[in-house]
């Protein structure tokens, strides 16, 4: 199985654009192929490491690969997919936001100049003039035609400015700046499916600056939603970033573990290199087993490895572990915060009364409550039952005197912020 039968056998084409033609391709040499990502946040997130994967799938087939940081286009905004007019960030944030992807990308791929590139369109879209803009390449775009795209259609009766009407004329000029590049020589571009419109307008700014013998290339990556319809990647709290400061490797894998069986298969074939028998047997295990949560699991490690590395899963294991057993006291301060940021808190600035602290805290209604779930042994402090009326809720017993774990019979947990 060729590389472009695995990733339709992975659901990862949603369409190919010259399917025929790209097909021969692939297999005469390696081409060269981009995706952007424009920084409109401080980190990517789950949804941005689809394309990245695929990515490395080209690169691992021996392809050349180039992520292209959108330090340009970002400060534009791209009407795909949005409602509204993207929020305008000042120059150096986008700056900011994008050195924190090239960091990020480099988890992922090795840019060597030679089979892997990062590349920023600031560096050549900001020498555009406006002049230059309109007479060079506005030329070459039919306003029918523009008018006629998805991404911009969409956004037709909401409103549009000609600030995002004119991304589409950015992006194609990334294009065909890289593919006249002599070291890059780009000839294919892949995106999420909302960005048909922008590559298909790429490739016909090439074959109208360059000649329409020139041979470029499109291909659509499916956009992830749920099997229950919701959107992937979200989450109560919010996004699942790959900054583990904003999304903790014990967070990515807690959101993984939970996958619900219609989709683990699906996003494992998405997201992983486990070869077409290995996800084939976990399907299995989740039709025959599906209480064991195998593929959960497998995913679940797959990605955090991917993301953070393999010992920042094994923390996130060993957090899971104490977590379920109720041994409180083998976690870390650090651990406590990212596991229990959930939970009902109390913060306080002296020692108090387990009694009084049930009830502040609400895990208990009353004083009397709290009497109750004590001599009944249902509090534990820290992984330790207690027993005692008289237990005093001390900042010298905590956590690395910062943090006290309450859990009341199996399931509840409370924490107190010792200040």
């Amino acid at each position: 199985m060729n590389l472009l039968e695995d990733l339709k056998w992975r659901g990862l084409v949603y369409d190919i654009i010259n399917e025929e033609e790209l097909s021969k391709r692939l297999e005469e040499a390696p081409i060269t192929l981009y995706c952007g990502f424009d920084p409109t946040a401080d980190s990517l997130h789950v949804g941005s490491l689809l394309p990245i994967v695929t990515l490395m799938r080209f690169y691992r087939a021996g392809h050349r690969v180039i992520a292209l940081t959108g330090g340009g286009t970002g400060l534009i905004g791209d009407p795909s997919g949005k409602r509204n007019e993207r929020q305008m960030n000042e120059v150096a944030t986008v700056h900011k936001w994008g050195a924190l992807f090239k960091k990020q990308f480099a988890r992922f791929l090795v840019f060597d100049g030679e089979r892997a590139f990062c590349v920023d369109n600031y560096e050549w879209l900001s020498k555009l003039s406006a002049i230059d803009m309109c007479r060079e390449f506005g030329k070459h775009f039919n306003i029918n035609q523009m008018l006629a795209k998805e991404s911009v259609k969409s956004r037709l009766d909401s409103g549009l400015t000609y600030l995002e009407f004119s991304y589409m004329i950015l992006q194609s000029i990334d294009f065909l700046h890289m593919y006249q590049d002599a070291n890059l020589h780009c000839e294919m571009q892949i995106g999420g499916q909302d960005q048909w419109g922008n590559i298909t307008a790429g490739m016909d700014l090439i074959r109208k600056v360059v000649g329409s013998e020139a041979k470029v290339f499109g291909l659509t990556l499916p956009l992830i939603t749920k099997s229950d319809g919701t959107k992937f990647g979200k989450t109560e709290s919010g996004a699942i970033w790959l900054d583990e400061d904003k999304t903790s490797p014990y967070e990515m894998y807690q959101f993984f573990i939970n996958t619900a069986d219609a989709d683990v298969i699906r996003f494992l074939k998405y997201y992983t290199f486990l070869s077409h028998e290995q996800i084939l047997d976990l399907e299995e295990k989740v039709t025959r087993e599906p209480h064991l949560r195998a593929a959960q699991k497998v995913l679940a490690k797959e990605i955090v490895c991917l993301v953070h590395g393999e010992e920042a899963y094994n923390q996130a294991i060993a957090m899971s572990e104490a977590l379920f057993s109720g041994q409180i006291g083998s976690l870390t301060a650090k651990e406590i915060s990212v596991g229990f940021s959930d939970v009902p808190s109390l913060a306080i600035s002296e020692d108090l009364g387990l009694i009084e602290t049930l009830v502040l805290v609400k895990a208990a209604s009353s004083k009397r409550e709290a009497r109750e779930l004590i001599q009944n042994k249902a509090i534990s402090i820290n992984g330790e039952i207690i027993s005692s009326l008289e237990h005093i809720v001390r900042k010298a017993q905590a956590i690395e005197r910062q943090f006290t774990v309450i859990r009341r019979g199996k399931k509840n947990y409370y924490l107190i912020k010792h200040q």
